[in-house]
């Protein structure tokens, strides 16, 4: 029997269209990926930093065709793109705070999984991808901060390098290899300059991990259970994230076109003088809670161990955390000392940006003291009583 010339129903169609290889993979990941049925907003988050990483690489490949790793041209070039680019202001400005708003989504992303418990078994492996990639957007946001070459960039950049000399026995050596010498200069800037441009790669590559881990694992739930009911992605949760995306560009929108500057340092605006170190070397505002933990230890040394573990210290939160409950809607306690968690993060935040009093340094130890009891104390805590932490 023939079948030429008969026209197949589009529903039929599209079956036989989505069973081909390389659009299954996507239809199954994607479209047909089994989603619990009770997620929020908050959910959102992950993918509105997976849309922050496109928008960074995009305005980054842009921006590297027209800037100069150059001592002598970096800051100029800058000016360059500022002035004379066409729209050469709208990517640096959308690069510059695209940083901000990453940050923003990711600690967002963070602290959903902190409550929601996302990090315990079996997704224990997904955390600490997450984790790695927090590492990396760190790294990248540093070097991409030195690049304009203005005071705080130049300064900033010679006070963080010089922390790894407190390395037992290769720490100056690690020092002199980032600087590309004996002071921070042009090769220091050029080695800042190929990284800063290679990491969002490589921070890509992670995300993708991260997805494969997720998928593997499935989404957790604000209920914190296994077998709540499933729907497809699309058309529920592709909508959600849609609506939350819309939002989002709102937001970046106005800060970009209305409040360029407002997340910035007026002091990155005078070119570097080795000659002359600012009255106040502040880091990026994502940076504040670790640099005032920095400046809270009176120990050079120690200072700089409770900076990097207070990052590195979410690894350990997967295999510290022994409650057999997830989600801290059923965990009262709990719920009490992660908003205060929230609220000390915001005040470390402060701590950071203001001037080194007594006053300050007193109120930052305090503030570091909490931010590390949340994790050791409180998990270990909520482990013994297992049912109401």
């Amino acid at each position: 029997m023939s079948y030429v010339g008969i026209q197949l129903p589009f529903s039929l169609k599209f079956k036989r269209l989505v069973k081909r290889p390389i659009l299954s993979f996507f239809a199954n990941h994607i479209v047909n990926y089994p989603t619990p049925i009770n997620l929020t907003y908050a959910w959102s988050f992950g993918f509105l930093a997976g849309v922050s990483l496109l928008i960074q690489i995009f305005t980054g490949l842009i921006l590297s065709m027209h800037y100069s790793p150059n001592i002598d041209l970096a800051f100029s070039s800058v000016e360059h793109i500022m002035r004379n680019v066409n729209y050469g202001w709208w990517f640096r400005y959308t690069h510059a705070n695209g940083a901000s708003m990453f940050f923003i989504v990711v600690y967002a992303h963070i602290l959903r999984g902190l409550y929601y418990g996302s990090y315990m078994a079996p997704r224990q492996l997904l955390w600490c991808s997450g984790v790695v990639i927090l590492l990396l957007m760190m790294a990248t946001a540093f070097m991409g901060y030195v690049l304009p070459w203005g005071q705080m960039s130049f300064w900033g950049a010679t006070v963080i390098t010089k922390m790894f000399s407190v390395i037992p026995f290769a720490g100056e050596r690690i020092v002199e290899w980032l600087w590309g010498g004996f002071t921070v200069n042009g090769a220091t800037l050029k080695r800042f300059y190929t990284m800063h441009f290679v990491l969002p790669f490589i921070i890509a590559g992670f995300v993708l991990l991260h997805l494969a881990l997720l998928h593997k694992d499935g989404s957790n739930n604000p209920l914190g259970v296994d077998d709540a009911e499933m729907v497809p992605f699309y058309p529920y949760y592709f909508l959600k994230d849609i609506h939350a995306l819309f939002l989002y560009l709102l937001v970046f929108s106005t800060l970009v076109h209305f409040y360029p500057n407002y997340l910035g340092h007026p002091v990155n605006y005078i070119p570097a003088d080795p000659m002359r170190t600012p009255a106040h070397i502040v880091p990026e505002w994502y940076f504040l809670p670790y640099y005032a933990i920095l400046r809270s230890i009176p120990d050079k040394v120690g200072g700089v161990v409770c900076m990097f573990g207070s990052i590195l210290i979410l690894f350990t939160v997967p295999y510290t955390n022994f409650s057999m409950i997830r989600s801290a809607h059923f965990r009262p306690v709990y719920k009490i000392f992660f908003w205060i968690f929230v609220a000390d993060f915001f005040l470390l935040m402060w701590i950071g940006q203001m001037p080194m009093r007594n006053s300050y340094i007193f109120l930052g130890r305090y503030a570091t003291a909490y931010y590390f009891i949340f994790f050791y104390f409180c998990f270990l805590f909520q482990g013994i009583s297992r049912l109401y932490c």
